[in-house]
């Protein structure tokens, strides 16, 4: 359910990618939004320059879509450097990691996206090459097993990661820089929407850009995803130019809603109200009863749902807040006690 989701902000397809990454901002001058971050990177960027040297690795931590993979390219930029680009998931073996590390020259940007997805052994691996810039690598197994000590250049490790939570602590401590993505405000999402449509040659009515920010999730990505959809639409459904008609239509077409849930953030909110009486539930028991995975749930539907007070999380599961049910037009229903609940056992008295 969840592959085609437009409000998604999972990684994208290489279309979707493709159409992405000429609109991601070159420079921090460019970046909007984000403030606290991108002056601290302003500062250690301008700092590192003085003393000709790269920066300290860095980790810039989560939700999906906030931005975490362009600011390490504008890092990159910014130092003139070259970025080379990988995943946790892909590094599966040392020989991977090593690989990479013998082509990364002086001040270069080594970017691992979904860094807590790392084995073990690899973490392990390049633990002396973040601190020391040195590897040792074993060559063959066995009696003839020889272990060789690699110098490395000094590099820039940049960590993305949706969940910092399952970074090992060794791991976690050597980077130098830690920063968390917050959500984007509807006026920061709107500003973003009104450079991506003037990259894009797109002619938009007044307040027809705010309209797709409610929307966007409080994420970049989303936003420019609909932008994207909005545009297919106009350029069918009217005359090419976004207007307000068009817009609302398009998002009704997507089953999205004036706060950007789609229907599987529905079906969350109505599974934990019909099956579960508001709650509280299991995450576990949520994602059997809607056939989803729970790492889905925890990453794509949760936080948007926390943020904007539709879900509280307790230690006994997944509670549902009186706003979301006002929101669906839904009712709670009354819980029965232990004591009220009838014995399937005694047999009725005629």
């Amino acid at each position: 359910m969840t592959i085609g989701r437009t409000i998604s902000g999972q990684s994208l397809s290489p279309a979707e990618e493709s159409f992405n990454i000429s609109l991601r901002p070159k420079s921090l001058n460019e970046c909007i939004g984000q403030q606290n971050v991108r002056e601290k990177l302003a500062i250690a960027i301008e700092a590192a320059q003085h003393r000709s040297e790269p920066l300290e690795h860095i980790l810039f931590y989560g939700p999906p879509g906030l931005g975490k993979t362009t600011l390490a390219h504008v890092v990159a930029n910014e130092m003139g450097a070259t970025i080379r680009c990988s995943s946790g998931p892909a590094l599966a073996k040392a020989g991977d990691v090593m690989g990479l590390l013998s082509n990364v020259n002086t001040g270069d940007v080594l970017f691992i996206d979904e860094v807590h997805r790392l084995s073990t052994p690899v973490e392990e691996f390049i633990y002396p090459a973040m601190e020391d810039f040195k590897v040792d690598y074993t060559v063959d197994s066995g009696l003839h097993a020889k272990t060789i000590n690699f110098p490395l250049r000094r590099f820039t490790l940049v960590g993305a990661t949706t969940r910092a939570g399952l970074l090992s602590a060794p791991l976690r401590s050597r980077f130098g820089m830690l920063y968390h993505l917050e959500f984007y405000s509807t006026e920061e999402l709107t500003e973003i929407l009104n450079r991506s449509a003037q990259l894009l040659s797109l002619q938009c009515q007044d307040g027809t850009l705010e309209l797709i920010a409610a929307c966007s999730r409080g994420t970049p990505r989303v936003a420019n995803r609909l932008l994207k959809r909005v545009r297919d639409y106009a350029q069918v459904k009217g005359s090419g130019v976004l207007e307000a008609g068009v817009v609302e239509n398009a998002l009704k077409m997507e089953q999205i809603d004036r706060l950007g849930l789609d229907e599987l953030d529905r079906a969350f909110l109505r599974a934990l109200v019909n099956v579960y009486d508001g709650g509280p539930a299991g995450i576990e028991a949520i994602a059997a009863t809607l056939g989803e995975e729970r790492d889905t749930l925890e990453d794509v539907v949760e936080p948007y749902l926390l943020q904007i007070g539709f879900l509280r999380r307790t230690k006994r599961g997944r509670e549902v807040t009186q706003q979301a049910c006002r929101h669906l037009g839904m009712k709670l229903r009354r819980k029965r006690s232990a004591d009220s609940q009838p014995n399937l056992f005694e047999r009725d008295v005629p």
